[in-house]
């Protein structure tokens, strides 16, 4: 009988011991979910995100974001520039976001007519001094357009340029957002002016002779040349598309520019090749809602 009530007690002793390791042990385990779900909640908070509304812009590029043409017969027109310019009748991305009064002192302009992707990481380094909330990025048409199309720049070494660049921004500012538009379809402009005889021999001056040399030609071998240019502007845009999206804070426009319809409205009088006043207007528009929404365009 003794014998029979001490293994009871010692049945009773270890079934305790028992139940209290396996709530020990769910403790332990909760406690560690717990942490996990913290851990998990401070790695997505601490992800950085897409802020609407920067404080500051700063512009680089080409002479699309010079505003080449849009005022003058070959000659730089800055305040009229779709980023960073001044004219009400534009509107520019950055009147639209920080108000006309602040485009003077919170915005700049490093853009430079003629420029290649070569020259991005240069123009980066002087926005990046200014640390500015956002950084907008045109460029890619000079690297098409060139004397010939066997010149153009290969789709690796834009690719190496424009990681160097984006590498260069972020050693210097590593939270200013980049705002990526895509390259203009080269072709579009070409059928906008090819049948005005006073565009083509403003054409003959040298500009974009890849897609705008002999312009009335219907030939094979010229219209082979203009599809190498347009497709080598397509791979152009998804580079630029691949690049961005391997950064937290660039935003690729998902090639809006490249899609829009540019006419005869849109175009320079002087060259129907760049952006007029109501063309910039248009693509302030298109980086204004591209850089105020939600998400990025997919």
């Amino acid at each position: 009988m003794r014998t029979t009530v001490a293994r009871r007690r010692v049945r009773r002793t270890v079934t305790g011991v028992g139940v209290a390791a396996a709530v020990l042990a769910a403790t332990v385990t909760g406690c560690d979910d717990g942490g996990s779900s913290k851990a998990g909640e401070r790695g997505a908070q601490a992800k950085p995100r897409w802020n609407p509304a920067p404080a500051s812009v700063a512009a680089v590029g080409d002479s699309i974001t010079r505003g080449f043409d849009a005022c003058s017969v070959l000659a730089d027109c800055p305040e009229v520039s779709w980023a960073t310019g001044s004219d009400p009748a534009v509107n520019s991305l950055a009147a639209r976001l920080l108000g006309e009064a602040q485009v003077p002192a919170r915005s700049w302009n490093y853009a430079v007519t003629g420029s290649r992707m070569a020259d991005l990481p240069g123009q980066l380094a002087e926005a990046a001094e200014h640390k500015p909330g956002l950084v907008t990025v045109m460029v890619g048409s000079n690297d098409a357009c060139r004397p010939t199309a066997s010149s153009m720049t290969s789709v690796a070494d834009f690719r190496a340029e424009f990681e160097q660049a984006l590498k260069g921004l972020r050693a210097a500012s590593p939270e200013s957002q980049v705002y990526v538009s895509s390259v203009p379809d080269l072709q579009r402009l070409w059928e906008q002016g090819k049948d005005s005889p006073m565009v083509r021999q403003v054409w003959k001056l040298g500009i974009c002779q890849s897609m705008l040399a002999e312009p009335l030609a219907a030939d094979t071998g010229a219209t082979a040349r203009r599809e190498k240019v347009r497709a080598r502007v397509v791979e152009y845009n998804e580079v630029l598309r691949q690049v961005c999206a391997a950064d937290a804070l660039c935003r690729y426009d998902g090639g809006a520019v490249f899609q829009y319809p540019f006419g005869a409205e849109q175009l320079s009088h002087w060259d129907w090749f760049h952006p007029g006043r109501d063309g910039q207007a248009r693509l302030a528009e298109l980086a204004h809602r591209q850089v105020t929404a939600a998400e990025p365009p997919r």
